[in-house]
């Protein structure tokens, strides 16, 4: 329980920790030799009062569920976090000067290196989204925690902002509260508003938030609207706070353009320094609120043995995965599923009929919804992001970002490749396993048939991180007992002898489609091996290799995606530089509507295909 001291001092001891944190902000980026002052004195206020007179948490437990989260969505201001954090005694004040030091975790933009960091920020706009996540796995974990997203007033232009916004009030997340720092000043110039407080008040309201427009510089006005904000009431509530960028760092600094990113010079960090200094009250900072009790992992029960079996017949992967995630679901507690109004085509429904409590709607909001996602992920929860796979290529930079923090999201993505028909390119993903690759750490499946699709999503739950899954649309045979085993990394060899002449890797359609080709080879008696790369990332490149040795050191790969970045990118960076010759079939145009199977061989990638490269590549 905090002390209980008189309104006016306790005013005055926060204003002195909002001037401790300018002087720390200055002092570090100065040392750093780059960094941004200016943006952090702008909502040194702001974040004083939060950290010291609404926040609730636990040094020794920052990611305990019943701990309020802080996010600093415009992450450049992170000397600030991290002098707020020092100022609680969570970091010692005098390793705020290592920031950006290669050596050091204090970086540029804020990341989970640090435990009391939920997710990377400073790719701006995607704060919000992440701190819904965090609001709605509270709720659903039952806590009382609260979520504090600081925003700054640039970030308002992005478009993913107005995402989370919609869906907070349309979930009614009253644990969430946003503070927006309009201090008018962008990178390059002024911010699109400026200090039109009641345009971003108006246009907040009309997205179902309770709103309070204060001087952000107030230290009454900020503590009144704090604790306004924590009381709920059925919406999220936006404190949008006037301030002024650089304040309190003089007039040479203080609402100038031209300082946005850079360093006060020594000199002037000492003069800046002692005028700050010469402000303090000297009051000792009020103590900080601690919740009620820790809550630990006792909040739901323990993961169980999966129940029933995969699915070993003809069926799309897509459907398998939405089974798979239902008894997935029904073992783990932790596991939620979210999609992007497409679930009766990825068949995430099922979850959803299954644990309609479990489920989160994302609407057509990719972007905000693989942040939710990181969001659930940073409340200790398992989340599976569902869609159409290209159309998770437009929450590329959120899943690059989920990729930084290390975050533990799953993502299916459903519908790839050309072999989807009749709608046509717009609906073809053709560039996703590219994407996916290049995230760090990610892991890629691409399974075949239901029984790897068990398995995958299996996998994708026990292992932590990004994890992606590529289904396809249309049905196809199975391939495998329920009884197989699949791994991280694993790949299959479906047909072989010893007198292989070329082996022949793909995943999806197009492991299908070798298949039924090499039923045609076998016929006319040419040997050639069928491998199914189950595990895109990471690739067993021993065991492919050995396969490479024993078909004359020859492969085809046949994939359902475009050249760039895709299946036969990640085999050629495995061996093709140890003497293997590494032929390859992919979707090189822009393709177009059409049934599936004219599409499959118009574009390359078909039986017909497959057997015409073979022969060329045999030499008949």
């Amino acid at each position: 329980m905090a002390v209980s001291i008189p309104a006016d001092a306790r005013l005055l001891a926060l204003e002195d920790v909002a001037t401790q944190l300018r002087v720390d902000s200055v002092r570090a980026t100065t040392a750093a030799g780059s960094g941004h002052p200016t943006s952090c004195a702008s909502a040194a206020d702001l974040v004083a009062a939060i950290f010291f007179d609404v926040m609730r948490f636990d040094l020794q437990a920052p990611r305990d569920p019943a701990c309020d989260r802080f996010v600093l969505s415009k992450g450049h201001a992170a000397p600030l976090l991290y002098a707020a954090w020092a100022a609680v005694g969570a970091l010692d004040r005098k390793d705020l000067v290592q920031l950006r030091q290669i050596d050091s975790d204090l970086e540029g933009h804020p990341t989970p290196r640090l435990p009391f960091v939920d997710v990377a920020t400073g790719s701006l706009g995607q704060g919000l989204g992440v701190g819904v996540g965090l609001a709605v796995g509270a709720r659903m974990l039952g806590t009382d925690a609260r979520v504090f997203v600081v925003l700054g007033d640039g970030e308002m232009a992005e478009g993913s902002v107005w995402e989370a916004a919609q869906m907070a009030s349309h979930e009614k997340v009253e644990n969430l509260v946003a503070i927006v720092d309009v201090n008018a000043l962008g990178q390059s110039g002024p911010t699109m508003l400026g200090h039109d407080l009641k345009t971003y008040q108006r246009r907040l309201a009309a997205f179902g938030w309770r709103v309070n427009v204060i001087d952000g510089h107030d230290m009454k006005q900020v503590t009144a609207a704090l604790r306004r904000a924590t009381r709920g009431r059925g919406a999220p509530t936006a404190i949008v706070a006037r301030t002024v960028k650089g304040k309190g760092l003089g007039d040479e600094v203080e609402g100038k353009e031209g300082w946005h990113g850079k360093p006060l010079p020594p000199d002037m960090a000492e003069r800046v320094i002692a005028s700050l200094e010469s402000r303090l009250h000297r009051l000792p900072p009020p103590p900080i609120r601690r919740p009620r009790r820790r809550v630990g992992k006792t909040l739901l029960p323990a993961p169980q043995p999966i129940a029933g079996k995969p699915p070993t017949g003809e069926i799309a992967t897509r459907q398998a995965y939405g089974e798979a995630l239902v008894r997935l679901g029904e073992s783990d507690a932790r596991v939620r599923a979210l999609d992007g109004d497409v679930k009766n085509s990825t068949f995430a429904e099922k979850f959803k009929e299954r644990f309609p409590e479990r489920f989160v709607e994302g609407w057509i909001a990719e972007q905000n919804m693989v942040s939710v996602a990181a969001g659930l992920g940073a409340q200790g929860l398992i989340p599976f992001v569902t869609s159409f796979a290209c159309f998770l290529e437009r929450a590329a930079d959120q899943i690059r970002m989920a990729g930084i923090s290390r975050a533990n999201v799953k993502l299916c993505g459903s519908h790839a490749g050309i072999s989807i028909g009749e709608d046509g390119p717009s609906q073809m993903a053709l560039e996703d396993l590219s994407m996916f690759r290049a995230v760090p750490e990610a892991v890629v499946f691409y399974p075949s048939d239901g029984v790897a699709t068990d398995a995958a999503v299996q996998l994708a739950a026990a292992r932590k991180g990004i994890v992606y899954i590529r289904t396809t649309r249309g049905k196809t045979a199975g391939l495998y007992r329920e009884d197989e085993v699949f791994a991280v990394g694993t790949l299959k060899t479906l047909r072989r002898s010893e007198r292989d002449r070329l082996a022949i890797v793909a995943a999806g359609i197009t492991l299908h489609e070798a298949l039924a080709a090499y039923d045609e080879m076998a016929k006319q008696g040419t040997a050639v091996r069928v491998i199914d790369l189950f595990c895109v990332k990471p690739l067993d490149a021993t065991a492919l290799l050995e396969a490479a040795r024993a078909c004359d050191n020859r492969i085809l790969t046949v994939e359902d995606h475009y050249p760039e970045g895709g299946l036969g990118d990640a085999v050629m960076e495995a061996v093709g530089t140890a003497n293997v010759a590494v032929h390859r079939l992919a979707v090189r145009e822009i393709p177009r509507s059409g049934p599936p199977k004219q599409l499959l061989e118009r574009f390359g990638i078909g039986r017909g295909a497959i057997l015409t490269k073979v022969r060329e590549i045999l030499g008949g």
